[in-house]
């Protein structure tokens, strides 16, 4: 999510709640969007997509030591839903637009 784990959170669901902190109501928009279009794709695609095309510093399903107790996600699915939910219940992405 752009930042170091230990700015966001002792936990893998802490920093991806804390993913759309700090961010333009645009951004979270556009996210949004293309988390929607990413998840519309089959298991196998997803799996593709986030092991050659996007860089994360940390394995979202590896069973991972260290940090104790930090957590992972059964499916690469799995983890993106949640980046998607999290970015979702934003409060500002929740706000009525107002025109």
């Amino acid at each position: 999510m752009g930042e170091d784990a230990d700015m966001c959170g002792d936990t893998l669901d802490e920093a991806i709640q804390d993913g759309p902190r700090g961010r333009s109501l645009q951004f979270k928009l556009e996210t949004i969007h293309e988390l929607q279009r990413l998840l519309s794709f089959s298991d196998k695609e997803i799996d593709r997509i986030t092991q050659t095309w996007v860089l994360l510093s940390i394995d979202p399903i590896a069973d991972v030591e260290e940090p104790p107790n930090w957590g992972r996600y059964s499916t690469y699915r799995a983890f993106w839903e949640a980046v998607l939910r999290a970015f979702e219940t934003d409060s500002e992405v929740q706000k009525p637009v107002h025109v």
